[in-house]
């Protein structure tokens, strides 16, 4: 598969990630008497995430996230050499899925940009009011146990055909733990794409959601690289059945 096919596959699911997640905080989240509330926003993003890794897994991967793909070249599952193409399809897919989910918001009278937009925050931009350090700390250890999911799920030993169900259910996991601290990101294209029409303090503040996902993403990579190392031992089942039919081979 081409790097340009491959990259058009990203900003599709990185699109579709920003709208459908974001989409479901901005416009679903607290809609009067059916609101989805925080448990429906986490499962929303779970979702992009899950229908996509069935839609695009084997086309580019379905990284959709400038951290994943740097845990999976620390992994030594990516080339680094493809590292920017990545990293820029996801920007710009999710800066899209941003604009299409501005013009649907915009629609309705009294909308404002004021409110957030699922903009990513700490201290005061916080929707639980978390400082820094706390911030700093959910992000970085969520996304690491991110890549550690996602890098056991799609080992060759796991159990086949299951990867985006655990990815999927991880994030969403991911998001019912930090929507309080952070609003969630765990990804920096989700968050610059909101910070882009948030302005001001969402820009100011968007350092730290590149900076703690991508640290936490590259430890876990070099931390499975090390961890999922060499085939496992076979088991004393496995061992007396090969001996069996070594047996009857001869």
């Amino acid at each position: 598969m081409s790097l340009t096919k491959r990259c058009t596959a990203e900003f599709i699911g990185t699109f579709w990630l920003v709208l459908g997640g974001c989409g479901s905080a901005v416009l679903a989240a607290a809609f009067p008497q059916v609101g989805i509330g925080l448990l429906g926003v986490s499962l929303a993003f779970g979702l992009t995430v899950l229908t996509m890794a069935f839609a695009i897994g084997h086309i580019s991967g379905c990284h959709l996230n400038p951290a994943v793909t740097v845990g999976l070249v620390t992994g030594k599952r990516f080339p680094v050499s493809e590292l920017i193409p990545y990293v820029v399809a996801q920007v710009v897919g999710g800066i899209a899925g941003a604009g299409v989910l501005y013009i649907i918001a915009s629609g309705k009278a009294g909308f404002s940009l004021s409110s957030g937009f699922a903009a990513n925050g700490y201290g005061a931009n916080s929707p639980g009011g978390y400082t820094l350090t706390a911030a700093l700390t959910a992000e970085t250890v969520l996304t690491f146990m991110f890549l550690i999911v996602i890098l056991g799920s799609t080992d060759k030993r796991a159990p086949k055909g299951l990867a985006p169900i655990a990815i999927g259910l991880c994030l969403t996991l991911i998001h019912l733990i930090s929507i309080p601290v952070t609003n969630t990101s765990v990804n920096p294209a989700r968050s610059t794409s909101q910070a882009i029409f948030v302005g001001g303090w969402a820009i100011k503040q968007l350092w730290l959601f590149w900076v703690a996902p991508i640290v936490g993403a590259a430890i876990a990579g070099a931390a499975y690289a090390w961890l999922g190392a060499g085939e496992p031992e076979a088991t004393t089942t496995e061992k007396t059945t090969e001996v069996k039919v070594a047996a009857a081979a001869a």
